[in-house]
């Protein structure tokens, strides 16, 4: 076979709920989700077109961050993973296992 390897591209997907979510997914919709409805229920007659979008902002909000995107499983992933990229380490140093790493 020419040393070629085949990695199944869902292979990532088995280990995340219905191929989408991971449980902290859910929690994060499950809590948007709640608070929009104790929103509604609150301000439920009071509710103008200007505050019916601050009322929904949560389960939206919430719902974009659990929205998949291609090559992150969703959105919340890769803001996570561009977080980490600004914020992290800038400058690597090299741990080889050549002979020439040695001290001088």
């Amino acid at each position: 076979m020419n040393n070629n390897y085949l990695i199944p591209a869902n292979s990532k997907k088995s280990m995340l709920i219905l191929g989408f979510f991971t449980p902290i997914d859910l929690i994060i919709f499950a809590v948007g989700c709640f608070v929009t409805l104790a929103f509604l229920f609150i301000f439920n007659d009071k509710l103008v077109m200007s505050s019916l979008l601050l009322v929904l902002s949560p389960a939206l909000i919430a719902s974009f961050l659990v929205m998949p995107v291609p090559n992150y499983h969703n959105v919340l992933q890769l803001l996570t993973n561009i977080i980490m990229f600004f914020a992290g380490r800038k400058r690597y140093y090299w741990r080889g296992w050549c002979i020439q790493d040695g001290e001088k």
